[in-house]
């Protein structure tokens, strides 16, 4: 696969910059807690340190917070739906990352204005029991001008399926840690 020329990104729930650190540097990085309440502070130094090691950083769910603390942009998941135009106010360099698993949600993300759509689940997984696979997938990111990205399941095992699919890059977590 020609990984050169794809946009790649990676989910994670803690600020352990160890972890980072062994990431290609193409790799950019999603910062996504539900649970735990992070001090500015920490996510400064965070994001500091990505921004040293060349690698991008958006926040998940909080635009105010990114655009505050110094993140690449936000990304918006699937379940806030939120019809609101969110490159109002932002600088240019400023990312809009989104996340649709079907077409309603597919056109929230066009009114909220994203730059990147990530559409899942792609594959089958252990949390994935519903999947799109290649046809669907490809039907949904056909008719969209933003960039595209390949969520859910991506392994190393189906990664050269992604050949198949009209993507600007994907997204992934366990891809990553099964990496030797």
């Amino acid at each position: 696969m020609h990984y050169n020329k794809l946009e790649i990104f990676t989910y994670v729930d803690n600020l352990n910059q160890e972890n980072i650190s062994k990431l290609n540097k193409k790799v950019q990085i999603i910062f996504r807690n539900y649970k735990d309440k992070f001090k500015n502070q920490d996510l400064i130094k965070f994001v500091d340190y990505c921004k040293i090691n060349n690698k991008k950083v958006y926040l998940s769910n909080d635009l105010k917070r990114a655009k505050k603390l110094g993140f690449n942009g936000v990304y918006i998941p699937s379940f806030n739906n939120l019809t609101i135009d969110y490159k109002i106010g932002i600088k240019k360099d400023f990312t809009i990352l989104g996340s649709a698993h079907n077409v309603k949600e597919l056109i929230v993300k066009k009114k909220q204005n994203t730059d990147v759509i990530f559409i899942s689940p792609l594959f089958q997984n252990d949390k994935n029991k519903k999947y799109l696979g290649v046809i669907k997938f490809n039907l949904l990111s056909k008719y969209n001008k933003q960039k595209i990205i390949a969520l859910g399941g991506i392994n190393r095992k189906n990664e050269s399926i992604l050949n198949m699919l009209e993507i600007d890059g994907f997204a992934a977590i366990s891809y990553f840690k099964d990496k030797n």
